[in-house]
């Protein structure tokens, strides 16, 4: 079985944090009459989020940029073997000229 790596459920669990604590402030089991403890979950949720966003838009990047440069015709390897292909055709269409030549006498 595939081991889930820890990076990603450090994550997970971070974000369902945050997740939990803004439904408990939304509904009202969490309170903070504080106006510090307030404006510090703020910014502490803002950065999570921002750090986020940058992550998404790295591997949204690496996919656009993977399906930008995969579509650009083919690698030098699948040329080769397409090339070989062409030799093999060829060869068998000489091959059978020989033959008929040789039926043929």
């Amino acid at each position: 079985m595939k081991r889930i790596p820890t990076s990603l459920i450090i994550i997970s669990i971070f974000i369902l944090l945050i997740g939990g604590i803004g439904l408990a402030m939304l509904l009202g089991w969490i309170q903070f009459e504080d106006i510090i403890h307030n404006f510090i979950s703020f910014v502490f949720i803002m950065v999570l989020i921002a750090f986020l966003a940058i992550i998404g838009a790295i591997f949204i990047g690496m996919f656009i940029s993977h399906r930008i440069f995969s579509a650009s015709g083919f690698t030098t390897f699948e040329e080769e073997m397409l090339q070989m292909r062409k030799d093999v055709k060829e060869i068998k269409e000489q091959l059978e000229k020989i033959e008929e030549k040789r039926n043929s006498n």
